[in-house]
Parts: C-alpha cells; sequence; structure tokens
C-alpha cells in the first residue's frame, strides 16, 4: 500500500537545513511540528506572555493545519511544552478556548529551554482527517 506524504512549509529558512516541514499528511493523518510563538516579521510574540505566545502558537498549527486540509475539530492529540510549568494555566487557557469542544489528548510537560530564550511555550498537534481528497488517496498493489 502507498500512500502519497503532502508536506506543508512555513516558509522557514531552517525547514532545508535542519530537513524538517511545519505540517506533514500522509493519508487521513497530520502532524504539526512544534509551533513556536513566532511573529510576522520573525521575531518572537509577545515576549513574556504565556497566553499570548499560545495564541500564536495556535494560529500558527490551525494555519498549518488547514494547508493539510485539517481543521481543528479534526485534532487528537496535543502537547504543550513550557520552560515553566507553574505557568501552564496561562497556556491551558488559550487551549481550551480552541478545543473546550473538541477535546483532544493532551500532554503538558516542562522544558528546559527552547532554541530562543524568549519563547515560553511551544505546541504540537497531531489530527486524523474523516475524509480523504484525491491527493491523498492510496494505492493498492498486488492481487
Amino acid at each position: 500500500m502507498t500512500s502519497f506524504r503532502r508536506l506543508v512549509t512555513s516558509g522557514s529558512p531552517l525547514e532545508p537545513e535542519i530537513g524538517f516541514s511545519r505540517a506533514v499528511r500522509i493519508g487521513p493523518y497530520v502532524s504539526v511540528a512544534g509551533t513556536a510563538p513566532i511573529a510576522d516579521d520573525g521575531g518572537t510574540a509577545d515576549p513574556g506572555d504565556v497566553y499570548a505566545q499560545s495564541v500564536r502558537c495556535l494560529d500558527i498549527a490551525e494555519q498549518a493545519l488547514r494547508e493539510a486540509g485539517a481543521t481543528l475539530a479534526d485534532v487528537i492529540r496535543t502537547r504543550v511544552m513550557l520552560v515553566d510549568i507553574a505557568r501552564w494555566r496561562e497556556a491551558a487557557r488559550a487551549h481550551g478556548e480552541r478545543f473546550s469542544q473538541v477535546r483532544p489528548a493532551c500532554t503538558f510537560v516542562e522544558v528546559s529551554r527552547f532554541i530562543d530564550p524568549e519563547w515560553l511555550v511551544e505546541f504540537e498537534v497531531d489530527a486524523v482527517v474523516a475524509t480523504i481528497d484525491a491527493r491523498d488517496s492510496v494505492t493498492h498493489e498486488g492481487p
């Protein structure tokens, strides 16, 4: 069985250097990479504000989902990484605003730091799309 692989790019120059994509879709499965609070100008969005950074991360992740043909309603798992776990409720507030009806499996973890010391939080998102479009068709080989 062969399935098409759809890569979603953020346009970051780091993607080819590191060898990653903002999101990857294979069949109905979509995974969004660790998503940091990157501002439109490339800097850090809302330094010092976990809630606002969480909103920004989720905005970026949601856009990647859309580009992969998924929505927030398709999300089955989220991972929230914080440099200060004591501030988890700030990130949880943003998460709840997006997922109160979806209620994906969710994990909060503390990390020692991120690439940019101004980043306070990152999100990862996994989704399963209920319908598959033609670009994600599955080809069967053999009898």
